[in-house]
């Protein structure tokens, strides 16, 4: 035989729930309200703050979006305390929520952790020549996740964070000058002195070449079948490659008018 539940029944069941639990409600709500205004609060002072000191566009909004959604969460958790909403379960289940996305995204927590560091000790920046992963090229965007380098011959790399992060890098350009050797081999039959003289004057008539460190020409070896001319100059970082197309070929111009052979 069913059993029906009556209205007065449920109505003073209803009665004694909000007796007992009303005032958590009420507080947990209060609770709520001033801890979003608060969290409001606290995002336009971050924002403000990351943007006075300068901090990279790229990694701000990860700044401030992480902060906020911490703060988020746990506002949420004290506010299932004050309701007595048990927290064992629910922990339970996050952690093992926790566990499962940390080592499916193990990969991409490395490379997000690599472009913090990047971002903020700023072993090179955008615009810099480096050489890494085999690769050397110009940084065109340095990204979250990884990097992005556009080599001499036109080709896009994109690098992973972590790599760039954990191994090495050569930045060629972060000195603002680099130093352009170049070794030409002569016969013993060739007088070294006029080689010299060519080469000085080459050197000279270049407008791309630093002036200071000075230019440096001398023997660099003396092999059996002929000696080795070393070349130091020194040239703008970004401008390597072309300076040394153009050096080498009025070099090569200069022999040639001087019948070196």
């Amino acid at each position: 035989m069913k059993t029906y539940i009556q209205p007065e029944e449920l109505y003073q069941k209803g009665v004694d729930w909000v007796i007992a639990n009303g005032p958590r409600v009420i507080i947990a709500v209060v609770f709520l309200l001033i801890g979003f205004w608060l969290i409001k609060t606290i995002k336009r002072w971050l924002s403000n703050s990351l943007k006075r000191r300068n901090v990279n566009s790229s990694l701000a909004p990860f700044i401030q979006s992480l902060v906020i959604i911490t703060l988020k969460i746990l506002l949420i958790l004290f506010a299932m305390q004050i309701l007595g909403i048990k927290m064992t379960l629910f922990a339970a289940g996050i952690a093992s929520l926790g566990v499962a996305v940390g080592l499916a995204l193990s990969g991409t927590l490395q490379n997000f952790a690599g472009g913090v560091l990047i971002l903020l000790l700023k072993p090179f920046k955008k615009g810099d020549n480096i050489v890494a992963q085999g690769q050397d090229g110009i940084v065109e965007s340095i990204q979250i996740f990884f990097t992005v380098i556009t080599t001499f011959d036109n080709k896009t790399v994109i690098i992973p964070n972590s790599k760039l992060s954990n191994e090495i890098i050569v930045n060629m350009s972060q000195q603002g000058k680099r130093r352009l050797d170049l070794q030409m081999k002569f016969p013993y039959t060739s007088d070294a002195n006029k080689v010299r003289e060519v080469i000085t004057n080459s050197v000279q008539e270049s407008q791309d070449i630093l002036p200071d460190p000075k230019p440096k020409i001398g023997v660099a070896s003396l092999d059996i079948d002929g000696y080795v001319i070393i070349t130091e100059l020194w040239v703008e970082a970004l401008s390597y490659y072309e300076v040394k197309n153009a050096v080498q070929q009025r070099i090569l111009d200069k022999l040639k008018e001087a019948a070196m052979k």
